[in-house]
């Protein structure tokens, strides 16, 4: 099992025994750009609680003391300096169950996505300091290029994975909807064309990956907790899912517990979809915005495989 070099500041949260841009921005909130309020430091845990969208509610209104999820998100980092993003998964207290409804998996345009994505868009989907920041960020928590044994699976991937300059290892796998995108992606050594959507089983022996990226897609996924299972279940023990996202995406196929709510909701949400999906670590929230409020933000929920 490779090591993941650490960013140093996520040194205490990863030590371990171990061209043009299609999409829009997805919350339909007109006030998502606004500068979110803070989480409050003395209270000590969040708690979950009601169904679906109203559960993103009640929680921001616990954790801003008051303000609404509706003015609390936002993509800008607050003057102070400290992310609602990366404060927001701090001693959560989870329900026993799922805490969100059939409904809020449902997208506005429900047709055929082997069909949306059959046209190849060799574009790139969140800006160019976006991209900086997030392949930044993989050259300080990837495992080093050409380490031997390391094998990567790019979930949901197109022609880029956004993987530092040069960076090789003897297995990495691309999965999307687009093969003639898979192959113009030069880092990948194979790829799968498969709709997770449809078919959410991947086609991996078990503990086959040292990591699972995902890059501004897991907001199109509408049975995500089997999809995590799943990835729980080809993972190494202690490898690493690195889900990031921005607030850009084509907002009609993604599911509308993203498209209703913000950038702090999204971390809650994606952190539910390990937390449910069982056999993962507490996962924890970076924001790797590159330019707060300027730029598109750019953030990144993870997980570990938990070791037997």
């Amino acid at each position: 099992m490779a090591t993941i070099a650490p960013r140093p500041r996520l040194l205490l949260a990863l030590r371990r025994p171990q061209p043009r841009r299609l999409l829009r921005a997805c919350a339909a909130n007109p006030r998502a750009r606004r500068a979110p309020v803070p989480p409050q430091a003395a209270r000590p845990r969040r708690v979950f609680l009601g169904l679906g969208a109203t559960v993103i509610d009640q929680v921001a209104r616990m954790a801003s003391g008051g303000t609404s999820s509706r003015s609390f998100v936002a993509g800008a980092r607050p003057r102070q300096g400290v992310s609602p993003v990366e404060q927001i998964l701090k001693n959560v207290e989870w329900p026993d169950e799922f805490p969100f409804k059939p409904e809020d998996f449902s997208r506005f345009d429900e047709s055929s996505d082997t069909m949306f994505y059959s046209v190849p868009r060799f574009v790139t989907h969140i800006d160019d300091q976006a991209i900086q920041s997030l392949t930044e960020y993989y050259s300080e928590v990837l495992p080093p290029s050409n380490t031997p044994g390391v094998a990567i699976l790019d979930m949901c991937s197109s022609w880029v994975s956004h993987y530092p300059p040069g960076y090789k290892q003897e297995k990495i796998v691309g999965m999307g909807m687009n093969e003639d995108e898979l192959k113009r992606n030069s880092v990948l050594t194979e790829y799968v064309v498969q709709d997770l959507n449809v078919n959410p089983k991947l086609p991996f022996e078990d503990n086959t990956f040292d990591v699972i990226t995902n890059v501004v897609s897991v907001d199109y996924l509408t049975k995500p907790i089997d999809v995590f299972k799943e990835m729980r279940r080809i993972l190494k023990p202690a490898g690493v899912a690195i889900m990031s996202f921005s607030n850009r995406c084509f907002w009609t196929k993604a599911v509308s517990i993203w498209t209703s709510t913000g950038d702090v909701d999204h971390a809650w949400i994606v952190a539910a979809y390990f937390h449910y999906a069982g056999g993962f670590e507490p996962p924890q929230a970076v924001d790797i915005s590159p330019n707060p409020g300027r730029t598109d933000p750019m953030y990144v929920v993870y997980s570990r495989k938990k070791v037997a």
